[in-house]
């Protein structure tokens, strides 16, 4: 077993110098994993099934495995939470012993540099049409952590994945850091 080792040095500062006072980020918050976009030193192998297999996999990789309800969402086009087109659905990545669907794989446009990334599905949503993904824009996509693998997701990896999404419902805009009504 592993000892947990909390991160240290994160890009913040305190707002005030009293005790109890807010810190706020002095980077790259979404990179940086902190606020929203915070993430822990998980282990960096990936989670394993009972039979000592690695439980979350591309859909691809699995014969006995097909969409049985809703809408097949590859080769739709990933819609970004600013309106742009960003790439397009290659693949579903399956919690195989759960049979559910945790990650949408997608291959990103050559104007965003390429590259496989993967979307957490409580973040995506499927229409008829096209995957839209509200929490980040078109220019924080091409930043979305990787896996080493293409086929298999390591602890590590999905912590930051999930974080980096996540981050940019409050960071991916300066709007969304003023106070809403």
């Amino acid at each position: 077993n592993e000892a947990f080792h909390a991160r240290q040095d994160l890009p913040m500062e305190q707002v005030y110098p009293s005790k109890g006072a807010p810190f706020v980020p002095t980077g790259d918050p979404m990179k940086d994993g902190v606020g929203p976009a915070a993430w822990t030193p998980r282990r960096d192998v990936p989670e394993l099934d009972g039979k000592g297999h690695p439980k979350i996999v591309p859909m691809a990789t699995l014969d006995s495995f097909t969409v049985s309800a809703g809408r097949d969402p590859r080769g739709l086009t990933v819609q970004a939470g600013d309106g742009e087109p960003v790439g397009q659905i290659t693949d579903m990545w399956v919690d195989e012993p759960e049979q559910l669907v945790r990650y949408l794989e997608m291959e990103l446009t050559t104007e965003l540099g390429g590259g496989k990334r993967l979307i957490p599905m409580p973040l995506a949503k499927i229409k008829s049409d096209r995957v839209v993904v509200r929490s980040i824009f078109e220019e924080h996509f091409a930043g979305v952590p990787t896996t080493a693998s293409a086929t298999q997701v390591t602890l590590l990896e999905e912590e930051k994945i999930s974080a980096y999404y996540a981050g940019g419902t409050l960071y991916a805009s300066e709007a969304r850091l003023e106070p809403q009504l």
